[in-house]
């Protein structure tokens, strides 16, 4: 497989001395759905802008399409789409408008935004709708009209920046649909930010999880999963104020655990090589051993959640969810505006 995207390296600091992007090193192959995968404030936005050029990096490598970003910016952008995380879409203008408007940027002829916007337009669903303006479109509509302007020039490599931030879910899974169909139908390259979970699981072919600027696993999803163990079994003990230290130790004597943590909300997560099933009654005999309580227990497989408190030590939720109120603040101030 070819490469699309190599990064070597890569280091952005801002004013004031903030580190967001700390030595991080990665490569995307040509048809490749790949993931980034943190919080709000990781680093994803900065890597991204970082890569198709639309900030200066403090040190490190960007290659796209075998073009060094900083030595060409210009054919780097003419190869790529770019879908920001706030829609870039004018409301004023019709789902038509803003695909032309898009087209005549890159330079292109009304003959040819005339073929390309019925095409993507018919791709994403939007067609019948291509003569209303965009402030009656819903978000998941005005969402699909973004990306559908960063394909107007055709693309090699398509760039998606939180592209389901703020949607249901529902309307979340659609837009997913999309983007696989671009990559099966189109031969895409298509690296997308995401701090949704089940979103990174669902569309990507590999992973990197990055966490305060640097990247701390990659990998396939299911590969990922598999490296922190076979089943993981959460504990809630019943006595906040107890010493859990002997009967920490005890659990972690058993054979096949591989780690106890302790999460920051006070569940204990028991990782364990296999048949973990079998080991709760045992974890309850210790437990009543110790005079511990036990207020829950429960077995599940690891998912990328799991693989994130593993490497970082805290749950991605921690660290979101406000960035979507803000943008939903920003959208609607500025309709209020016009």
């Amino acid at each position: 497989m070819s490469v699309a995207v190599e990064v070597e390296n890569l280091v952005k600091v801002y004013r004031g001395g903030v580190r967001a992007v700390d030595g991080i090193s990665f490569s995307i192959g040509e048809r490749e759905i790949f993931g980034f995968l943190g919080p709000n404030g990781a680093g994803k936005s900065t890597t991204i802008k970082c890569v198709i050029g639309l900030l200066k990096p403090t040190s490190g490598h960007i290659r796209v399409l075998g073009t060094d970003v900083r030595h060409d910016p210009g054919a780097v952008k003419r190869s790529i789409g770019y879908a920001a995380q706030e829609t870039a879409v004018d409301d004023r203008l019709t789902g038509w408008e803003n695909l032309y408007l898009q087209g005549r940027f890159y330079h292109l002829s009304r003959g040819e935004i005339r073929r390309r916007g019925e095409e993507v337009l018919k791709l994403f669903g939007l067609w019948e709708r291509r003569n209303d303006t965009a402030d009656t479109y819903s978000g998941g509509m005005l969402k699909r009209l973004d990306i559908a302007c960063a394909l107007i020039h055709r693309p090699r490599i398509l760039f998606l920046d939180e592209p389901t931030l703020g949607l249901d879910v529902q309307t979340r899974k659609t837009i997913w649909e999309y983007i696989e169909k671009l990559r099966a139908e189109h031969e895409m390259t298509i690296f997308l930010t995401t701090h949704y979970m089940e979103e990174a699981d669902a569309l990507s072919d590999r992973v990197a999880i990055i966490d305060r600027g640097r990247i701390v696993a990659l990998d396939r999803p299911g590969a990922l999963k598999a490296a922190i163990g076979g089943d993981l079994i959460t504990v809630r003990f019943s006595d906040a104020g107890a010493d859990l230290e002997p009967l920490l130790v005890s659990l972690r004597g058993l054979d096949g655990v591989r780690e106890v943590r302790e999460t920051s909300d006070g569940v204990h997560r028991i990782v364990v090589e296999r048949d973990g099933d079998r080991l709760i009654p045992r974890i309850v005999r210790l437990a009543e051993e110790h005079g511990v309580g036990i207020h829950s227990i429960r077995l599940k497989r690891p998912t990328l959640d799991d693989v994130y408190l593993h490497y970082t030590g805290r749950e991605i939720r921690e660290a979101g969810g406000s960035r979507e109120e803000l943008i939903r603040t920003r959208v609607m101030s500025r309709r209020i505006r016009r």
